[in-house]
C-alpha cells in the first residue's frame, strides 16, 4: 500500500486501486500516522494534530472512533494500538514524504560529489512527488508542514544549483525570478538568479539584483549581504570565468513549485562561534551536575527546552552553564528588564541594527520577519531568560522562529512553561538538603553552596560540629533555594551563623542585601517572591494566600473546599511555580508560604479561611478515625500521615482563636492516630494548650472530648498536681466502666490512665453483659478487657480463653493494633507462667505486626517484652540489643513508659553482669522516666524499686542465682494494662 501526504491525503492498494478514506478526521489521522509510518505516534500528538488547541469533550473516545474508521478503510492490521499510542504498519518508503526526503538526500550527496546531472535528476524526481500543500488534510500540523515546505524550497535551490552547473542558465531565469519575488530575503536564490542572468548575457540585470537585495537587507533588516550573495556580486564584477555556463548536456523539463519558508543551510562564520551575552561567572557552580547533563541531553534531542521553577531556584545560572558547554553560536537574551516587544529584544541582543527608513512610503519589515531572515541560515542556540512576565509573546515568537528556522534551538527560563508542542520542560528544583540523620551535611549541595558563599564573605568559615546544626537549619528553612541561601550566607559579614539561623522567622527583613549589580528583584528575598506574586491574576492571588493556611500542602479537593475556588486555579499556580506538586499534594515552599501568609493577613480573610481549614480537618477526622481501627487502617494511617502537620495546625489555631469546642473535637478524634503513630510530645503540648485555654470552663455535652484531652495531656509522662486533679475529674465524669459513645478510642485509654475499677468482679460482669452488643472494634476490645480482668482475678484458664477469643475477633476485622494488644497480653500471661519461650514467640509475632503498622509505642513494648523473655532464657546480649533499640525509639517518640521499661531492662542486665555502678545509673534513670500518674506503669515502678533495693542490699556483684531471681520477679512494664 502506498500513501500520499504531499498534497491531499490519499492511499492506494498494491493493485493500484485507491482506498476510500472517508471524512476529514480520518484523513487527518492517516496524515499524522503516515508522517511517522512504522513508528508509534502518541495519542496526545494525534489529538493536537487533529483538533488543535481546543479538542472536544470526550476527545479520547473521538480518537478511538476515528481509529476504528481508519482500520475499516485500510484493514485492521494496518493500524496497531500500543500503550503509548498508535502505529501505521507500513514501510516508511511507501509514504511519499519519506521517499521525497530520501531522494533529496541522495541528490545532495551527488551534488556534493561533483555529479550535477545525477543530482538534478534525483532532486527533480523528489520534487515531482509534490501534488499540493503538504499535510493538507491535517491543518493543525503546521510545524511539520512548515518543515516539509522548507525542505522543498531547499531542494529547489539545490536543483537550481545542479542545473547551473549543467549550463541551464537561460531556462532558470524565469523560475528564479518568480522564487526571489516570493522570497525576497532569500540570499541564496538571489545569488543563483545573478549567476543565471550573467550566464544569459545579462550582466547589468545581475548587478541590479544585487543592489536591490543589498538595499532591502540594509533598509528593512539592518544587515549586510551574506557571503554567498557577496561572492556572486564580486564574481559578476570581475567577470569570473566560473560564471560562464558550460554547454548543456541534456534538455531539462522544469517545474515551478510554489514554495515558502526559509533555508536550512547554515552560515559558516570563519571567525569561530559567536557567543553573545554570556558573562564569565564570578562564583562557583554548585550542585547541579545532573541537571546540567539533562539540559545538554535535551538540547541534543530537541529544539526547545524550558527550565521552569520558583524564583531564586537558579534557572538563569543553570542556563548559562549549559550554554557554555555548547560548541556553536549562542545568544543570551535577558528579558527581565523588558516590558514588551520580545522580537525587538532578540534583535537587539543579536546586534541587528534598526532599519534606516528613507521616506514614509517605504513600509518597515515586521521584527519577526527580520528575525526569520537573520536566523534562517544560522545554527544558533537562543537563550530567552526570565520569560514569565512575557510568556504569551515569548511563546508565539519561539513557535514561529522554530518553525521557520530549522537549525535554531531555544533554551528558555521561566516560572511557567511556554506551552508549545515539542517543548521539553525541565523543572529546576531547590538544591538537595541533608536529612536529619546525615553523617556529613557537606555531601548535600544546599549546604555546600552556603559554605562556599559564606567563606567568600567570611574568610576561614567552614562547616564543623559547632555550627553544622545552624547551617543545615538555615538551608532547610530556606527550602534549599540557591538565591535565598546566598542571601543568608552574605549576612555572615555582620552576624554569626547562629544569629542568622535564629532570625529566619523574619526572613524577609533579614535577607535584604543581595548583589548591587543584580536585578532589583534578585536583591532581596521579598522581591524575588513579589515578582511572581505580581504576575498572578486576582483569582490566583486569592488562591495563593488562602492556600498558605495549609501547613503541609493540600490535595486538590481540600484546597478547593477550604479556599473556595475551583481546582483549575490551583493547577495554574503549579504551572507558574508558586506551588509544587509532590506525591498527589500541592505544596508551597516555606518562603513562598510566608509571603502568602502576609498577604492573607492583609486581606482580612485570615479568620474565615483558618476556620474553614479547621472545620475541613474536623470533618476529615470524623470520617477517618473509625477507619483507623479496620482492615484498611494501613491505608488510612498513611493518609492521615499526609495531613499530620495540618491537623496540629488546626488544633493550635482553634485553641488560640477561642474555638474550643472545635479544638476539643479535633483533638479527641485525632488521638487514636497520634497513639498508634507514637506522636506523644507534640500532641500532649496541643492538649496542654487546650486545657489551659479552657481553664475552669466545661463545655456542655463534651465530657468524652474533655476526658480525651486530659488523657492526651497525661501521656507525655509528666506528673503534677494540676494533671492529677484533672485525672480525678475524668474518673468522676467517666467511671472506669463507662462505654464511650462518640470517642471510641477512649475505651482503651481510660483504665490505662485513671486506674483500676473499684470492683473487678462487677466490671467483668458489666463487660460480659454489654460486650456482645458493642460495635465490632469495641466488642473485640471488651474481650481483651475481660481477659485482663480474669487474669487479675486469678482465673488464668478463663483469661487465656478470652484472649484467644479477642485475638480471633481482631483478626476477623483485620485490626492490627488490637492484634498487637492481645499478643502483648498473651505474652504477659505466658511470662507469668514462666513459659518464656512461649512469651518470646508471642513477642516476635507482636513485633512483626507492630512494625507493619508502624506503631512505634507498640514496637518499643514488643522489644522490651522480647528482651525480658531473652533475658530469662539466658541471652543477655540479645536482650540488651532489644532494650537499647526500644530506649532509642522511646526517646525519639516521647514514650516515657517504654523508655523506663527499656532502661530497667538494661539496668537488670548490668546487675546480672555484676556492673553495679552502671546498673544503678540505669535504674535511677528508669525511675526518673517512669510516669507516676499512670495506673498502667505501677508494676514498672515497683520493679524498678525492687531492683534498686536489691542493688543496695547486694553491696558487691551478685551471683547468678540472685540475678535470676531478679529477672524472674520482673513482669511486663505495663501490667496495668490488664485493666484495659
Amino acid at each position: 500500500m502506498r500513501f500520499q501526504i504531499l498534497g491531499p491525503t490519499a492511499a492506494w492498494r498494491a493493485d493500484g486501486k485507491p482506498v476510500e478514506l472517508g471524512g476529514p478526521r480520518v484523513r487527518a489521522l492517516l496524515t499524522l500516522l503516515a508522517l511517522d509510518a512504522g513508528r508509534i505516534v502518541t495519542a496526545g500528538h494525534l489529538v493536537d494534530g487533529m483538533y488543535g488547541a481546543r479538542p472536544p469533550e470526550g476527545v479520547a473516545n473521538a480518537l478511538q472512533s476515528q481509529v476504528s474508521r481508519l482500520r475499516r478503510a485500510l484493514g485492521r492490521d494496518r493500524v496497531e494500538f500500543h500503550p503509548a499510542g498508535y502505529r501505521l504498519v507500513a514501510d516508511p518508503e511507501d509514504v511519499d514524504a519519506r521517499r521525497f526526503e530520501l531522494l533529496i538526500r541522495d541528490g545532495r550527496q551527488a551534488l556534493a560529489g561533483g555529479d550535477p546531472e545525477r543530482a538534478a535528476a534525483l532532486l527533480r524526481d523528489g520534487l515531482d512527488l509534490w501534488h499540493g500543500a503538504p499535510l493538507a488534510d491535517a491543518p493543525h500540523a503546521e510545524a511539520a508542514a512548515a518543515a516539509l515546505e522548507e525542505l522543498r524550497l531547499t531542494a529547489t535551490e539545490d536543483r537550481a544549483e545542479a542545473d547551473l552547473a549543467l549550463g541551464r542558465h537561460r531556462e532558470l531565469v524565469a523560475e528564479l525570478t518568480r522564487l526571489t519575488g516570493a522570497h525576497p530575503l532569500r540570499e541564496r536564490l538571489r545569488a543563483q538568479l545573478m549567476r543565471a542572468l550573467y550566464g544569459s548575457g545579462r550582466q547589468a540585470e545581475a548587478l541590479t539584483v544585487y543592489e536591490e537585495a543589498r538595499k532591502l537587507l540594509d533598509e528593512e533588516l539592518g544587515i549586510d549581504p551574506g557571503p554567498d550573495l557577496t561572492a556572486a556580486h564580486l564574481a559578476v564584477l570581475r567577470a569570473d570565468p566560473s560564471l560562464t555556463p558550460p554547454a548543456p548536456l541534456t534538455p531539462s523539463p522544469y517545474t515551478t513549485p510554489a514554495v515558502s519558508a526559509p533555508p536550512a543551510n547554515p552560515r559558516t562564520d570563519p571567525a569561530g562561534p559567536v557567543r553573545v551575552g554570556l558573562r564569565s561567572q564570578l562564583t562557583s557552580f554548585v550542585g547541579r551536575a545532573e541537571e546540567l547533563d539533562r539540559v545538554g541531553a535535551s538540547l541534543r534531542d530537541g529544539r526547545l527546552v524550558s527550565l521552569i521553577g520558583a524564583g531564586g531556584a537558579g534557572k538563569t545560572r543553570l542556563a548559562m552553564e549549559a550554554a557554555a558547554r555548547e560548541p556553536g553560536e549562542v545568544c543570551f537574551v535577558p528579558l527581565a528588564p523588558v516590558s514588551g516587544g520580545v522580537p525587538q529584544a532578540v534583535l537587539a541582543a543579536l546586534d541587528i541594527r534598526d532599519a534606516l527608513l528613507h521616506g514614509h512610503e517605504r513600509s518597515r519589515v515586521d521584527p519577526v520577519d527580520r528575525l526569520v531572515a537573520a536566523l534562517a541560515d544560522r545554527e544558533l542556540l537562543l537563550i530567552l531568560d526570565n520569560c514569565e512576565h512575557l510568556v504569551t509573546e515569548t511563546a508565539e515568537l519561539t513557535d514561529h522562529l522554530l518553525a521557520a528556522c530549522p537549525r535554531l534551538r531555544v533554551l528558555a527560563t521561566s516560572r511557567e512553561a511556554l506551552g508549545i508542542t515539542g517543548e521539553s520542560v525541565l523543572p529546576v528544583t531547590p538544591l538537595r538538603l541533608p536529612p536529619p540523620e546525615a553523617d556529613d551535611p557537606l555531601d548535600y549541595p544546599a549546604v555546600r553552596l552556603f559554605a562556599d558563599r559564606a567563606a567568600a564573605v567570611r574568610p576561614g568559615f567552614a562547616v564543623d560540629e559547632g555550627n553544622r546544626a545552624h547551617v543545615t537549619g538555615i538551608c532547610r528553612a530556606l527550602d534549599g533555594l540557591p538565591l535565598a541561601i546566598e542571601l543568608a550566607a552574605a549576612r555572615l559579614r555582620t552576624l554569626p551563623v547562629a544569629e542568622v539561623a535564629a532570625r529566619l522567622d523574619d526572613r524577609f527583613r533579614l535577607l535584604t542585601r543581595g548583589s548591587r549589580t543584580a536585578l532589583p528583584r534578585h536583591q532581596t528575598l521579598r522581591a524575588v517572591v513579589a515578582w511572581s506574586w505580581d504576575l498572578l491574576t486576582e483569582d490566583e492571588r486569592r488562591m495563593a494566600r488562602r492556600l498558605s493556611v495549609f501547613a503541609g500542602g493540600a490535595r486538590p479537593e481540600a484546597a478547593e473546599r477550604v479556599c473556595g475556588l475551583p481546582e483549575d486555579v490551583l493547577f495554574s499556580l503549579a504551572e507558574k511555580s508558586l506551588v509544587e506538586y509532590v506525591d498527589g499534594r500541592f505544596r508551597m515552599l516555606a518562603t513562598i508560604r510566608a509571603f502568602c501568609l502576609e498577604r492573607l493577613e492583609e486581606s482580612g480573610e485570615a479568620e474565615e479561611i483558618r476556620h474553614a481549614h479547621a472545620r475541613h480537618y474536623l470533618d476529615f477526622m470524623l470520617a477517618t478515625d473509625p477507619l483507623l481501627r479496620t482492615s484498611e487502617q494501613l491505608v488510612w494511617l498513611a493518609r492521615v500521615d499526609e495531613e499530620s502537620d495540618d491537623l496540629d495546625a488546626a488544633v493550635r489555631w482553634a485553641t488560640e482563636a477561642g474555638h474550643l469546642e472545635l479544638g476539643l473535637r479535633l483533638l479527641a478524634h485525632s488521638a487514636c492516630y497520634w497513639w498508634m503513630r507514637g506522636h506523644r510530645s507534640a500532641s500532649s503540648h496541643l492538649a496542654d494548650g487546650l486545657l489551659s485555654a479552657l481553664g475552669e470552663r466545661r463545655l456542655p455535652g463534651m465530657d468524652e472530648e474533655f476526658a480525651m484531652c486530659v488523657l492526651v495531656s497525661a501521656w507525655s509522662g509528666r506528673s503534677d498536681e494540676e494533671l492529677g486533679s484533672r485525672l480525678s475529674e475524668v474518673r468522676t465524669l467517666l467511671p472506669i466502666e463507662s462505654l464511650p459513645k462518640r470517642v471510641e478510642f477512649l475505651m482503651m485509654l481510660l483504665s490505662m490512665f485513671t486506674g483500676p475499677p473499684s470492683d473487678f468482679e462487677v466490671t467483668y460482669d458489666l463487660l460480659r453483659h454489654y460486650g456482645d452488643r458493642l460495635p465490632p472494634w469495641q466488642q473485640s476490645l471488651a474481650y481483651t478487657g475481660r481477659a485482663f480482668l480474669l487474669q487479675v482475678l486469678g482465673r488464668t484458664d478463663e483469661a487465656l480463653a478470652e484472649f484467644e477469643r479477642s485475638l480471633a475477633a481482631f483478626r476477623r476485622i483485620g485490626e492490627r493494633w488490637g492484634i498487637v494488644l492481645v499478643l502483648s497480653g498473651l505474652g504477659n500471661l505466658r511470662q507469668s507462667q514462666a513459659d518464656h519461650r512461649g512469651a518470646l514467640a508471642l513477642a516476635d509475632e507482636a513485633l512483626e505486626v507492630a512494625r507493619e503498622l508502624r506503631a512505634y509505642t507498640e514496637i518499643g513494648e514488643a522489644l522490651c517484652r522480647r528482651g525480658d523473655a531473652l533475658a530469662h532464657l539466658g541471652d543477655l546480649e540479645g536482650a540488651r540489643a532489644d532494650y537499647r533499640e526500644a530506649a532509642e525509639l522511646a526517646r525519639m517518640k516521647g514514650s516515657m513508659e517504654i523508655r523506663a521499661w527499656a532502661l530497667l531492662g538494661l539496668g537488670e542486665a548490668a546487675t546480672a553482669d555484676g556492673d553495679l555502678g552502671t546498673a544503678r545509673d540505669l535504674l535511677v534513670r528508669a525511675r526518673e522516666a517512669c510516669p507516676r500518674s499512670w495506673y498502667s506503669t505501677e508494676d514498672t515502678w515497683e520493679r524498678i524499686e525492687t531492683a534498686l533495693t536489691r542493688l543496695d542490699a547486694a553491696g558487691e556483684p551478685t551471683g547468678g542465682g540472685e540475678a535470676d531471681d531478679g529477672w524472674a520477679s520482673g513482669g511486663r512494664a505495663c501490667d496495668g494494662e490488664t485493666s484495659r
